[in-house]
């Protein structure tokens, strides 16, 4: 038990971890406000049968659920025979109440199943009529707490006209700092002058930051009494009924446990439902093949974001290009769209273009790890972080400026050894890079998909688009200007870096543009085609319809 709790709460540790690193802490936070109790994201059990039961449940209107607590400490006091008290018993009412509302909502299958299977017993049924909506016991349903209730509120408004004629007594009237009745306390009380007690015999309750007394006349003190005395009595009542529902809540422990278990469940399916349907989000149902189909997919964390639409069939994604260009977003995104559909939690998509696989798990080595505390560089720290990865399988792995803290060659040819050997363990790779050297390693294995963030020549600002089956331009010089260092610092970095590598960086450019051209091409000859085709399909229709009517017209001519 203890080592399946040590497990829960590392992968809730770990599950917080990515949540921050991928910028989806917000999101989750969100998500959290239509859950009717806290809990982790993560739903145990067959994510098919899941998804299934949320597409059921979004084609239906049904109730609010009730806020409930956590009640686990709660269900181990009941094993243990002990008496809870009306707020802990009515939370536990809540629940049945509300499973009783669901089987008027007229669902579909397979939710009309599960709902009508979940039978509550009789006796569970009637302790739901002791209550009020506000959680009390129903003094209607018992003679003593009824009258009890009558005295309670007539000894109160006894109080209350009490105050009122002092409050508005002639013999007060010098002393009093208003006409209010104040609680403090939890008493009822006037508020007076000091010497009030040349008019007025009273017990000061506490003073006031303006130096006035807040008094309890004595002439409602036998009123107060009463009222305690019959609070007391009431509460007598109160446990009586908390003793005797206790013990047929230890009667029925199990059924509680059970209750308590399904409307975990079923808050996962209403609170995923409701939050994509305030949100205008879609479900994406994880599939079997490990690759990723964005389309129209919008990170959740940016404000006016560009829709991402990208394509990873592949075991390693390089992304190389503009900086301050969309490399991290893109990885990000690409990494949240797993975790989402992991977890079915909704998000903005094309859902009939998307395609996202299910792995095992998460990681994403995005922060500078290094540490003064504990005498960790950059570099080092990446090595923890990728040494933890030769004892993982089925992951998808985000690593952002891989070449961070070392020399770049060297750096190009580890990293090019280490991806190779991790992916034969079932590992995928979104990385950013700089490295041209790297990028030039692997660009002509067929498990790499190149990736190049776009930048604008003339507006020289980055697109925050890509091109695929490319390798991008840093734009370091332009970068640089475009964020205030001066043009002749930048125009004097340029002569340093040298003609060549600005030649290799011009052939580079040249190809991603050309490749782009070549995209617009191709897209403009599939929509020419389209059109082509819609048209041909158009003729065959009218081709048909004339043969029909001519079918017609000699049948007619035959008659």
């Amino acid at each position: 038990m203890i080592r399946e709790c040590k497990h829960v709460l590392s992968l809730q540790i770990n599950e917080k971890t990515i949540i921050q690193k991928l910028d989806l802490d917000g999101y989750v936070k969100q998500f959290q406000t239509f859950l009717a109790r806290q809990k982790p994201v993560a739903m145990m059990g067959d994510i098919n049968q899941h998804y299934r039961y949320i597409k059921a449940l979004g084609k239906v209107q049904f109730p609010t659920p009730y806020s409930v607590p956590n009640l686990d400490r709660e269900l181990a006091r009941i094993k243990k025979q002990a008496i809870l008290s009306l707020d802990e018993i009515y939370a536990f009412v809540s629940m049945f109440s509300y499973f009783n509302k669901l089987s008027a909502v007229g669902f579909t299958e397979p939710l009309i199943s599960w709902i009508q299977g979940i039978e509550i017993p009789d006796e569970i049924v009637d302790i739901i009529g002791y209550f009020t909506q506000e959680g009390d016991i129903n003094p209607e349903r018992d003679p003593e707490l009824y009258k009890l209730e009558r005295a309670l509120k007539q000894n109160r408004r006894d109080i209350k006209d009490t105050l009122y004629k002092l409050a508005h007594s002639s013999k007060l009237r010098d002393y009093l700092v208003d006409t209010q009745v104040h609680f403090n306390g939890g008493e009822e009380t006037l508020l007076v002058r000091g010497g009030f007690n040349n008019a007025i015999k009273a017990t000061v309750v506490a003073r006031s930051p303006g130096g006035f007394f807040y008094i309890l006349p004595q002439s409602i003190a036998h009123l107060k009494e009463k009222e305690s005395a019959l609070v007391s009595s009431k509460e007598e009542i109160v446990y009586r009924y908390c003793k005797e529902i206790s013990a047929l809540f230890f009667k029925w422990e199990r059924f509680l446990a059970f209750i308590n278990k399904e409307y975990d469940r079923f808050d996962h399916y209403q609170a995923r439902v409701s939050f994509a349907r305030a949100m205008e989000y879609e479900f994406i149902l994880p599939s079997k093949e490990k690759r990723i189909k964005l389309h129209d997919f919008e990170h959740p964390a940016i404000e006016k974001p560009v829709p991402v639409s990208m394509n990873f069939d592949k075991q390693i994604m390089l992304v190389t290009g503009v900086n301050a260009g969309g490399k991290t977003m893109l990885l990000k995104s690409m990494l949240s769209a797993v975790y989402m559909s992991k977890y079915l939690l909704p998000f903005k998509c094309d859902a009939s273009k998307t395609e996202v696989g299910h792995y095992k798990s998460i990681e994403a080595v995005i922060d500078d790890p290094q540490s003064v505390k504990n005498d960790i560089s950059t570099f080092a720290g990446r090595m923890q972080e990728f040494a933890k990865l030769f004892n993982k399988e089925d992951a998808i792995v985000g690593v952002d400026e891989i070449e961070l803290g070392t020399d770049s060659d060297e750096a190009a040819s580890l990293f090019r050894v280490m991806l190779d050997e991790l992916r034969k363990k079932g590992i995928s790779f979104i990385v950013t890079t700089h490295h041209k050297r790297l990028a030039s390693l692997m660009a002509s294995d067929d498990e790499v998909e190149l990736v190049a963030a776009l930048y604008d020549e003339e507006r020289r600002v980055p697109t925050y688009t890509f091109l695929q089956g490319s390798i991008g331009k840093s734009y370091a010089f332009e970068t640089a200007q475009r964020y205030g260092v001066p043009v002749g610092i930048v125009k004097q970095a340029k002569k340093v870096y040298g003609e060549d590598k600005e030649n290799l960086n011009e052939l580079i450019e040249k190809s991603t543009s050309l490749e782009r051209e070549m995209r617009m091409k191709i897209n403009k000859i599939d929509e020419e085609l389209k059109a082509v085709e819609a048209k041909k399909r158009k003729l065959e229709e009218d081709e048909f319809k004339l043969q029909e009517q001519h079918r017609k017209a000699v049948a007619t001519l035959e008659n």
